[in-house]
């Protein structure tokens, strides 16, 4: 079958998805930036991504949907996209993994991918945006050790190497799949395989927003993909944005 996309492979690289950025106004719709390695790798909230090791995932996706700001399409929501996409892979090589909101994706709580997505948007035009992903397909327990959060690896839980070009292939082919279906349904299009999947309804959390602190109850996610708060004062907030901590005690 023919592919939608094709593929830049770098050696090294600083980081897919700044050369995504630099580069948008020549990259096609759907192309990827794949690299073996990065010096710069980078994470949501601008945290450091380890990915100066071969054989694991950092790629970009480069989409150009359209060419003019759109509020009616969920780009906001193509990170909850691609977490699930990611869990329903890592499934397949039996793995039962989990999304913490609101798109990193863990395997016995300890983080194994994360994804970040960037706009480029000047004025009413729409440049693009950038989908940048990042698996821990192949790490040793050394390396693990150097990440600053509660970490894993595929190959760890496996017991055994795991080939990353067939991963990718997957990944991409998986994604976009249902890309056009999800662009015109929105987030109802993931809404059950989302909640299925996350890990922390009806339990108390810290939501860091910025340089502010929410805590509360998780009750539920909305059908844009927000989570709603039930706060310590019994107000349910609605939350687009921030870092979740979970604590497995309830109210």
């Amino acid at each position: 079958m023919k592919k939608s996309y094709k593929i830049n492979y770098f050696k090294e690289i600083d980081s897919t998805n700044a050369y995504a950025l630099r580069n948008l106004a020549e990259l096609s719709d759907k192309q990827i930036i794949v690299a073996d390695k990065q010096t710069a790798g980078k994470g949501r909230l601008n945290r450091s991504w380890i990915s100066n090791r071969e054989n694991n995932v950092y790629l970009s996706i480069a989409l150009k949907p359209c060419d003019k700001v759109n509020n009616n399409l969920p780009l906001v929501n193509l990170t909850q996209y691609m977490s699930v996409v990611i869990c329903k892979i890592l499934e397949k090589y039996g793995v039962t993994p989990e999304i913490k909101w609101a798109n990193d994706v863990l395997v016995d709580g300890k983080k194994i991918a994360g994804i970040l997505a960037q706009s480029s948007i000047q004025g009413e035009v729409f440049k693009g945006l950038v989908l940048g992903v990042g698996i821990n397909l192949n790490l040793s327990q050394e390396d693990i050790q150097l990440i600053n959060q509660p970490a894993t690896s595929l190959n760890l839980i496996l017991g055994n190497f795991v080939d990353r070009d067939r991963f990718i292939e997957q990944l991409l082919d998986d994604f976009f799949e249902n890309y056009d279906a999800f662009l015109n349904q929105g987030f109802s299009f993931i809404k059950k395989e989302y909640t299925d999947r996350i890990n922390f309804l009806n339990k108390k959390i810290s939501v860091t927003v910025l340089d502010c602190i929410e805590n509360g109850i998780a009750k539920e996610i909305a059908d844009d993909g927000s989570l709603l708060l039930l706060t310590e004062n019994m107000e349910q907030k609605v939350i687009t944005m921030g870092d979740i901590c979970i604590n497995e005690s309830l109210y």
